[in-house]
C-alpha cells in the first residue's frame, strides 16, 4: 500500500510537489524512501496525485506527478459534528475516529458543564490528529477544526436560512426524542446527493453529564431537532461515534 500525505494546495505547483522540511524529513528519515518510490499526495480538498519522489536524500526533495488520482471516499453530504469537550485528552482520540468515519468539519464547543478550556496548542494538535487520520482512512479531504466557542455563542451564529434547509440534530439524554436513526431514514432520502454536494447536516453531542435544560431550550429555539441515541447512557466520547456511525450506514446504504 502505497504512503498518503497531506500537503498545502500551494505546494502542488505541476509537474513538481514541494515539500516542507518537516515533510523531507518524515519522507526520507522516518519513512526511508528513496528516489524513484511512489506515494500518494493529497491537498486535502478532494484531490489527490501519484508521484514519484526526486532526490530523497537531499534538501531539496520533490515530488514529480505521475497523474491524477479517481476516486469517492467522501460521504454524499457534509457533516458537521458540533461537540462539547470532554475532559482531558479525550477530544484527541473523538477527532481521529469522527475522521475515519467522514465528518467535513469539527466545531468545538465549551458548554456550561465543559470543564476544559483548551489551549492554542490543543487547536494544533487536534489539526493534526485529523490530517493523520486522512492520510491513513484514506479520506479526500481533512476535515476543518474550528477554533472553541462557546454553544451559546454558536447557536447565534447559525442563520436561519441554514437551519431551514439543513438538518441540525442534538443529542439529549432522558429527554422525550425520537431516534436518531429514524430522523435519519425519513431526512436523508430527501437531501441531493451528488458530490461534492451542498447539503448540510449537523450532529450536536453534550459533554459527560449531558447539555442542561437551559442549553437544550435554547438550542431547540434555535432550529436544533432533539434525538436519542437509544436507551443506554453513552459517554460523552461514545456517542459522536455512534452518531456518525448510523449517518454513514444510512448515507452509504
Amino acid at each position: 500500500m502505497l504512503q498518503r500525505i497531506v500537503v498545502n494546495p500551494t505546494q502542488i505547483v505541476p509537474p513538481v510537489v514541494h515539500f516542507t522540511a518537516e515533510q523531507r524529513h518524515y519522507l526520507s528519515r522516518v519513512l526511508r524512501l528513496r528516489e524513484g518510490d511512489r506515494v500518494i499526495v493529497m491537498d486535502g480538498q478532494g484531490y489527490s496525485w501519484l508521484v514519484q519522489l526526486v532526490h530523497p536524500s537531499h534538501a531539496d526533495l520533490q515530488a514529480e506527478i505521475l497523474e491524477a488520482i479517481a476516486g469517492q471516499t467522501e460521504l454524499p453530504i457534509s457533516i458537521t459534528l458540533v461537540m462539547a469537550l470532554p475532559k482531558g485528552n479525550a477530544f484527541d482520540e473523538v477527532v481521529r475516529q469522527v475522521t475515519e468515519l467522514g465528518v467535513s468539519c469539527i466545531t468545538p464547543v465549551i458548554s456550561d458543564r465543559t470543564l476544559l478550556h483548551p489551549s492554542p496548542q490543543k487547536l494544533e494538535r487536534w489539526r493534526r490528529i485529523a490530517q493523520e487520520a486522512a492520510e491513513q482512512s484514506e479520506r479526500q479531504i481533512v476535515p476543518t477544526i474550528q477554533e472553541p466557542i462557546p454553544f451559546q455563542e454558536h447557536l447565534k451564529t447559525l442563520p436561519p436560512s441554514e437551519l431551514t434547509h439543513s438538518p441540525h440534530y442534538l443529542c439529549v439524554t432522558r429527554y422525550p426524542a425520537p431516534h436518531l436513526f429514524n430522523c435519519l431514514q425519513h431526512t436523508i432520502p430527501h437531501l441531493p446527493h451528488s458530490p461534492p454536494s451542498t447539503s448540510f447536516l449537523s450532529i450536536a453531542i453534550g459533554p459527560e453529564g449531558g447539555w442542561t435544560d437551559s442549553e437544550v431550550e435554547q438550542a431547540i429555539a434555535t432550529g436544533y431537532q432533539p434525538v436519542s441515541l437509544g436507551d443506554r447512557i453513552l459517554r460523552a466520547v461514545t456517542a459522536p461515534v455512534v452518531a456518525l456511525s448510523l449517518i454513514a450506514a444510512v448515507l452509504e446504504k
